[in-house]
């Protein structure tokens, strides 16, 4: 398993559409992926969980991802994340 924590930059948050390129972004990988915030975990790869887990700018997840392609899939996200998510 691998693990890194990121700021999200979007200027509204996770809403739905941001959440949904996370989301698709995810389903590229085989591996498990969550998020952490607030001593919640959320599921990546699920719209409802990531808007259920209400993330705002400025918040800081921590990603984590367990399987095969772990390393390409935190690496893809990370990137994702840091690049805005679409916005």
């Amino acid at each position: 398993m691998v693990s890194q924590k990121v700021i999200i930059k979007n200027p509204t948050g996770l809403h739905l559409r941001p959440a949904g390129i996370l989301c698709k972004e995810a389903m590229n990988f085989k591996s498990k992926i969550t998020f952490g915030y607030r001593g919640n975990i959320a599921n990546a790869k699920s719209v409802l969980s990531v808007l259920g887990a209400c993330i705002k700018s400025g918040d800081e997840i921590e990603l984590n991802c367990d399987g095969e392609d772990e390393k390409e899939a935190l690496a893809s996200l990370v990137k994702s994340i840091e690049d805005g998510l679409g916005e």
